[in-house]
């Protein structure tokens, strides 16, 4: 454990230091896997589908905030899905304009889990996107996390339906309209994930505001068996085809990456835990302080040996 609070003391050392360096270059980072996924993925534009444009864009938004660095990822998903279909391109920009508007309305801080949420997917660890949200932020923190799972499930149609709506006719074009919005519409799956989605961030945002010990750890566990509850409640009611053992896998990796991020962000020593009370002219007050676990990163020292002349 102190070598763990000694790594955690030094990466917080290192950003303090170099933090004008550092986060620009984890938006650059950020911002760079999340188009090269774009373009691995749907890459149907070539005039975009070009590595220097891509390194060019995450240069760019290294600088920005990132909520334009989303707006970017959805202009080059409209962009490539214009090159199979045009009606899919004008549905899929109105359902942008219309999360964005919503976006900026209620989570307007929390545009990295847009981007995130998708590129979790890929990595099939999507179960710890409500985790972290609800860890570092509220349950309106849920509403960029069902957005990035709508664009996720909207790459992913195209992907697997890019032939048949290349080949659509031009007099039988409104199809396409259909098609895309039917995909959204009935897809109970994607309904499902947004709800598990849901009640796991509200969960683990509730339960970490207790006061109890070990609280944050608690609420990870909750949001985790909420989701999973959610989601095979959802597949078994629904009767919807699901692999159930890369489920259980991603959670659990999930759940194993949420357990890291608290470290990281809120290590305690409920041993040394204190009660305070005290009064004023107007109430009583019952405080719990609970000490951080904080170390000194020890220094290296040293020792010069002179040769005897």
């Amino acid at each position: 454990m102190t070598n763990l609070l000694v790594f955690k003391e030094r990466i917080k050392n290192f950003y303090n230091k170099y933090e004008i360096y550092v986060t620009p270059f984890l938006k650059f980072m950020l911002a760079f896997i999340a188009f090269v996924l774009i373009n691995m993925n749907l890459g149907f534009m070539e005039k975009i589908n070009n590595p220097l444009i891509v390194f060019m864009l995450a240069l760019l938004c290294s600088f920005l905030p990132f909520g334009i660095t989303a707006v970017m990822a959805a202009g080059l998903i409209v962009a490539h899905i214009y090159a199979v279909s045009l009606e899919v391109a004008l549905v899929t920009l109105i359902l942008m304009l219309l999360m964005f508007l919503l976006y900026y309305r209620f989570a307007p801080k929390d545009g990295y889990l847009i981007i995130l949420t998708p590129i979790s997917f890929a990595l099939n660890i999507p179960y710890v996107m409500p985790l972290a949200a609800g860890l570092m932020g509220t349950p309106i923190s849920a509403v960029p996390v069902a957005f990035g799972t709508v664009i996720y499930y909207i790459i992913r149609y195209v992907k697997d339906n890019s032939t048949a709506l290349s080949n659509s006719e031009s007099g039988v074009s409104v199809e396409n309209f259909t098609y895309i919005i039917d995909s959204l519409v009935n897809n109970k799956t994607m309904f499902i994930i947004i709800a598990a989605f849901v009640a796991a961030t509200t969960a683990v945002y509730v339960i970490r505001q207790f006061s109890f010990d070990h609280s944050w750890f608690v609420a990870i566990v909750t949001g985790g068996l909420a989701e999973l509850l959610v989601i095979i409640v959802g597949i078994l009611t629904l009767d919807i085809d699901m692999n159930f053992t890369s489920l259980i896998l991603g959670a659990a990796a999930s759940f194993a990456i949420a357990a890291v991020l608290r470290f990281f962000i809120f290590s305690v020593d409920y041993t040394r835990t204190e009660y305070v009370q005290f009064e004023d002219d107007e109430y009583y007050y019952y405080v719990k302080a609970v000490p951080k676990l904080v170390i000194t990163t020890p220094e290296k020292k040293v020792k010069h040996i002179n040769k005897q002349k």
